[in-house]
């Protein structure tokens, strides 16, 4: 596994998540991997490619598909604990989508109509399917509207067919709850290695798409919870730049920092077009002031018109523990990482209850209001939320926050300052297109700089992570 960072001192730049080197390292890659028309199809481990072939040549029809995925789920979930919940319309959906095949309703055949997407449990959807960030603290809320995303998903045609688990709050409850647990989902497992970390805070989306679950899922990412466990299950995770999808309708943890991507089992050429651009995650949300400035950047048409075969000639990598192109790469400042954690955390801790804060306010229903009132629930249930075990420390810490004040102020431009003199000074004086690093190790340089990123898998370590182990 490997991580693709980008930067650059060009503002522009920054908002070309799907940009020509991305899209075309997609493509390279892409063309080691098998076609869709090289083998017999096989809903097991299928791409958004062969699913759409499939539904093409009448070999699959999205209640198939749906029901596949229902089956494995039922039969693999008490062992991987990847899915919280199963969207009871998922059905109704599927047998909608295979109606507008059938009578050949205009992109009945394209994009992501009829086929099914785990969401994260951080993404608000306004329909039989609870939203609660693995918390019993928000079970029976109910939000307002779809998220931002989720809207475009519908409108696309997806079919939601449930939540995925995740590590609790996104990873913001405790220190000592390990990566993938929460309360109302359980510890999810690595599907590889069932004892190995399976990383978070987007554990189930990674879990879900790895283990044949479903095709794509999409996770959110503050710092690492998309490429991290992306990393450690096996899987195609892309980190959006910050501002390129629409964060309305999500549970926060940092508005400055956030991001919804997705996550797919392969990087077949249409996967990239597919589950990213046809997808419309990416376009002006007016619930979130933040899509509107990105917007700006997004070119005419989409980025898939940059996909190109080749595209990476010409392009300079910078390989970090790697003697390709630049040895023993450095960044400016790097011995400070530690005291950039502890900016990152300062900022983070008072911008979660803030944003916290402001979506409990807005949901139509909900048994807690505010931050001080999911830590009282904690206490009271301290058995469904396993309070006695891991504690709730963070959320404690965020409670104990009085808004962005002198203090944070200074955190974050530390960080601002860290990005520019740090990531940024190390692409332009070394004039590289992209960083490429082992695992995830890039991801805080992306999260304090809002940059985009993409874990693709390239290998496997000395753990084993070879045979899944169910």
């Amino acid at each position: 596994m490997f991580c693709l960072a980008m930067a650059t001192n060009n503002s522009s730049f920054k908002f070309s998540l799907f940009s020509h080197l991305v899209l075309n390292l997609l493509i390279l890659l892409a063309t080691s991997t098998k076609t869709a028309n090289s083998y017999a199809f096989s809903i097991k481990e299928a791409t958004i490619e062969g699913i759409q072939l499939a539904f093409r040549q009448n070999q699959l029809a999205s209640r198939q598909l749906v029901q596949f995925y229902i089956g494995e789920i039922r039969r693999l979930n008490p062992v991987l604990n990847a899915v919280i919940e199963v969207n009871p319309d998922a059905l109704y959906q599927a047998d909608k989508a295979d109606y507008e095949r059938k009578v050949k309703a205009p992109g009945s055949l394209v994009g992501l109509r009829g086929i099914p997407v785990l969401l994260k449990d951080m993404i608000g959807t306004n329909d039989k399917l609870n939203t609660t960030a693995g918390s019993f603290a928000l079970l029976g809320s109910v939000v307002a509207r779809d998220a931002g995303v989720v809207m475009k998903l519908r409108k696309a045609g997806a079919i939601i067919m449930g939540k995925a688990s995740l590590s609790e709050w996104a990873d913001f409850r405790s220190l000592q709850a390990p990566n993938g647990f929460s309360a109302r989902g359980g510890q999810g497992k690595n599907p590889y290695v069932l004892s190995a970390d399976p990383c978070g805070s987007s554990s189930g989306p990674a879990i879900s798409v790895a283990a044949n679950l479903v095709a794509v899922s999409l996770g959110t990412e503050t710092d690492g919870s998309i490429l991290c466990p992306s990393s450690s299950n096996s899987v195609v995770g892309i980190k959006p730049t910050v501002g390129l999808t629409s964060l309305a309708g999500v549970i926060p943890v940092s508005p400055r920092e956030d991001t919804i991507g997705d996550i797919c089992l392969s990087l077949f050429i249409s996967d990239a077009k597919v589950s990213s651009s046809n997808g419309s995650s990416i376009s002006v949300d007016y619930n979130d002031p933040a899509t509107k400035a990105a917007s700006y950047y997004i070119p005419y048409g989409g980025y898939k018109q940059f996909l190109k075969l080749y595209g990476l000639k010409g392009k300079r990598l910078g390989i970090e523990l790697s003697a390709l192109v630049i040895d023993h790469l450095e960044i400016a400042n790097v011995n400070s990482k530690n005291s950039i954690s502890n900016d990152e955390t300062i900022a983070m801790l008072a911008e979660f209850k803030l944003a916290l804060n402001a979506y409990l306010k807005e949901l139509v229903t909900s048994p807690v209001r505010s931050l001080a009132e999911v830590i009282a629930f904690n206490n009271k249930f301290s058995d469904l939320e396993k309070i006695k075990e891991y504690g709730q420390d963070l959320l404690l810490s965020a409670e104990a926050t009085d808004g962005i004040g002198k203090t944070e102020k200074a955190a974050i431009l530390n960080l601002e300052r860290f990005t520019r003199d740090g990531f940024e000074k190390l692409m332009s004086t070394n004039n590289l297109d992209a960083l490429v690093t082992p695992r995830s190790y890039a991801s805080t340089l992306l999260a304090v700089g809002g940059f985009p990123g993409i874990n693709v898998p390239a290998g496997y370590d000395s753990e084993g992570y070879r045979a899944k182990a169910y």
